[in-house]
């Protein structure tokens, strides 16, 4: 009796980690591009919300629906903060799990940050580098998890926004070599969510603490027109669910503004919601009034999509 039930807890484990538990994978199988080791340590802390910070390893943490309610759909997750860290849950487990209750994927990216001392050069380019190797190894990764790799999109917070649409916009850069087969996979997101997003680098609007995390105190001229994501929309770029609150003093909604302008102007699909009150940072809204059910309103325009 005792070796049967320690059977059965095994196999209830195991089940587990195959089938709607998270499964944390490295995204890089050799070395971390671009990156050194010198002792730096990565910091996660729980402060009201889960922060990690100064991220080494990049990876994705996977929450899989389970397979009667699976969609064949997923999201990655790129969860803000400012390119200083990343707010974990709030923006990143927390919709992993309440995607998989719509039979959707949720994929959280822990990507790195442009202020570690261990990156060699170009900081500018490390978070997307994460990005493309992401969305380029759930591609590799769908038959296994069940996933259709033509309905992969996106979702991100605040600066995770701004990488998000830096993803639907330099999804072609090269900006690493390639490691193994996966790198041959395309890294265009199918569509993209961008939810009170930092998009444009121009001093007049932009997040200053995102971008000077991004770029260092002083950017030149180029590099604040490369990352200026609204230059860069074509008749190529993924369609894109836009959602911002007109009072948000940290990124003004202007970002999301000239983004849906330059979409529009493109013919690229796109929704935006703009609120009248919800500040930054409100990720769920389940306190809101207003914004409580946006979550419902996304997943209703991705699914007309099909």
């Amino acid at each position: 009796m005792k070796r049967y039930y320690l059977f059965l807890v095994f196999m209830l484990l195991f089940m587990h980690g195959l089938f709607g538990q998270d499964t944390i994978m490295n995204l890089w199988p050799k070395s971390v591009p671009n990156q050194i080791d010198i002792g730096e340590r990565e910091v996660d802390t729980l402060e009201n919300i889960r922060w990690v910070r100064n991220v080494q390893q990049p990876s994705i943490e996977v929450y899989l629906p389970s397979l009667p309610n699976n969609t064949g759909k997923a999201i990655l997750l790129f969860p803000g903060g400012g390119y200083q860290g990343l707010a974990y849950n709030w923006e990143g487990v927390d919709f992993a799990k309440a995607f998989n209750a719509q039979g959707i994927a949720g994929i959280v990216v822990r990507y790195r940050l442009p202020n570690s001392k261990s990156i060699v050069k170009n900081r500018h380019e490390v978070p997307l580098q994460d990005a493309q190797r992401a969305i380029r190894l759930v591609r590799k990764m769908a038959p296994k998890w069940n996933l259709d790799p033509n309905k992969i999109g996106i979702m991100g917070f605040s600066a995770g926004g701004h990488l998000a649409s830096t993803l639907g916009v330099h999804y072609d850069d090269n900006v690493y070599e390639k490691q193994d087969e996966a790198d041959d996979l395309g890294a265009r997101p199918n569509f993209m969510a961008l939810i009170y997003p930092v998009i444009t680098l121009d001093n007049k609007i932009t997040h200053r603490g995102s971008r000077e995390a991004l770029l260092g105190d002083q950017g030149s001229d180029e590099l604040i027109k490369r990352f200026s994501n609204e230059l860069h929309v074509n008749a190529d770029t993924p369609p894109t669910f836009l959602l911002h609150a007109t009072d948000d003093e940290a990124v003004v909604v202007e970002n999301s503004l000239r983004f849906y302008s330059s979409l529009k102007n493109h013919k690229v699909p796109a929704i935006m919601h703009i609120y009248p009150s919800g500040g930054h940072g409100f990720a769920l809204g389940l306190n809101h009034t207003l914004l409580n059910g946006w979550l419902n309103g996304f997943i209703k325009w991705m699914s007309s999509m099909d």
